[in-house]
């Protein structure tokens, strides 16, 4: 299976996380069905301590700074809230 046919086997949702200093805004890569489908599901994982993002804001709550970051990875431990946009 090439690259193109294994990424069309997958969905991306774009996410709101915060922690105690920031907000993250990035796509979360999901199945496009069925076992581990839902949003939920990635954040209730427990062989994964880091949650992947792509294409993320990365927003200072202290200053309201704003930076951009093609990849990120999330310690799931450090979320305070979590939701789907």
């Amino acid at each position: 299976m090439d690259e193109r046919q294994e990424q069309g086997a997958k969905r991306v949702e774009r996410a709101a996380f915060e922690t105690d200093r920031l907000l993250v805004v990035g796509d979360v890569t999901l199945p496009p069905e069925g076992y581990q489908s839902r949003f939920s599901d990635s954040l209730n994982r427990a062989d994964l301590e880091f949650l992947p993002l792509i294409d993320c804001e990365v927003t200072s709550l202290a200053d309201g700074r704003t930076q951009r970051r093609e990849f990120l990875m999330l310690s799931k431990r450090h979320i305070r809230v979590a939701y789907p946009l």
